[in-house]
């Protein structure tokens, strides 16, 4: 069987009045959380990045012969919640619902959680619908940042990046098979990590494909989870207005930054931002990256009492808006319940925050004017008790 064949390599990029509306609204707040997210959505985009991995990761991907005429569509960043969460089968109890996990700019809009949500603007846009009525196979990639509250170590970041795929074939002329998943996410692993990979796949669980499956790549002896995909759920296609018996075929979808710390065995991820001349001239996909130095750390602990509803993620949030790129990482060390020492209704909660920057030698001083603003915000935003 031959696939890929009448796509029509369009070049998407689709604007939103509520997000052009709901990014001025943030800029003119000055409460936290505003500025918040102004800052996050004003981040470069490293997939669109000349000379950095991301941007070389992504331009690898795009081209395997396969993808030649497949789509490619921008979307927004600030979306719906229940285009991003309804459409797509997540739970009614799914964590990705709440503002724990979540960025959210109102009661109905979010920063995108992934570009999966391109389906959507994808499939409403009047071009797709002519070809759907036309009963023409759909190629399509999207490719961008997201955001999730997320814990704060070396290997996460609450802003990344993450690319997308999906491909349907009108089912009059043929079933795309499972199988053929398979060989495109194996391309995918060779593009990146060069054409002996080794790869192998899982059995997984997506709300929006099924069946589904996660590809891992071995690297130095170890199996590292790299690309989840699955076929498209027709109930999926059914809520975005296409007939679920008119097209099958596949989607997957990854973050960027975990392919490239793999790829050039990167020991922090913020380095994927670092303006420090010996760490970008490293970064290079397939280059082993090399210590430049191993600056010491400074620790420092806060423990406080707040009331029950207190998110952690939350927490890291601020903590990440005080110390920026010199937190390495913060471990919650310990969460308990007193009545009778707290009162009714009271958490108690002790946090470690290791600072170290990457670039140069860090002064207990310095660390001790970011941990006094740390107090000062923990009790002012959290109703918090430092104890």
């Amino acid at each position: 069987m031959e696939f890929y064949k009448n796509l029509s390599a369009l070049r998407l990029n689709i604007t939103s009045p509520d997000e052009a509306r709901l990014r001025d609204m943030l800029a003119k707040k000055d409460d936290a959380d505003s500025k918040r997210l102004t800052k996050f959505l004003a981040l470069a985009d490293l997939t669109r990045t000349k000379g950095h991995p991301i941007c070389e990761l992504a331009s690898r991907l795009f081209a395997i012969p396969d993808f030649k005429d497949f789509d490619h569509i921008q979307v927004p960043e600030i979306v719906r919640a229940d285009q991003s969460f309804d459409l797509f089968n997540f739970p009614e109890n799914h964590p990705a619902r709440s503002a724990s996990d979540t960025y959210f700019v109102d009661n109905e809009h979010i920063l995108r959680t992934h570009t999966t949500i391109m389906w959507y603007y994808y499939m409403m846009s009047e071009e797709i619908k002519e070809r759907v009525k036309k009963d023409l196979p759909l190629g399509v990639l999207s490719y961008g940042k997201v955001y999730r509250k997320d814990e704060i170590d070396r290997f996460h970041l609450n802003v990344f990046h993450q690319i997308d795929g999906v491909y349907l074939h009108p089912t009059s002329d043929m079933e795309v098979p499972f199988d053929e998943l398979k060989n495109i996410l194996g391309k995918i692993a060779k593009s990146i990590f060069g054409e002996n990979i080794r790869y192998r796949f899982n059995e997984d669980t997506f709300p929006y494909t099924d069946p589904s499956v996660e590809m891992e790549v071995e690297v130095n002896g170890q199996w590292l989870e790299v690309l989840g995909g699955g076929m498209v759920r027709q109930s999926v296609l059914e809520k975005l207005g296409v007939d679920p018996k008119q097209y099958t075929g596949w989607a997957f979808g990854f973050g960027v930054e975990r392919l490239a710390i793999i790829s050039m065995e990167l020991p922090d991820i913020r380095l994927l931002r670092s303006d420090d001349p010996r760490v970008t001239r490293q970064l290079v996909l397939g280059n082993k990256y090399r210590e430049v130095s191993k600056y010491p750390p400074i620790t420092r602990d806060i423990s406080f009492v707040v009331p029950k509803g207190f998110f952690v993620n939350q927490y890291y949030d601020v903590i990440r808006d005080i110390g920026g790129d010199l937190v390495e990482e913060v471990q919650l060390l310990d969460t308990y319940e007193d009545e009778k020492k707290f009162g009714a209704g009271k958490v108690s909660y002790t946090f470690r925050v290791i600072y170290r920057s990457n670039d140069r030698t860090l002064v207990s001083d310095e660390v001790d004017v970011l941990q006094e603003k740390l107090y000062k915000e923990t009790a002012s935003q959290f109703k918090a008790e430092l104890r």
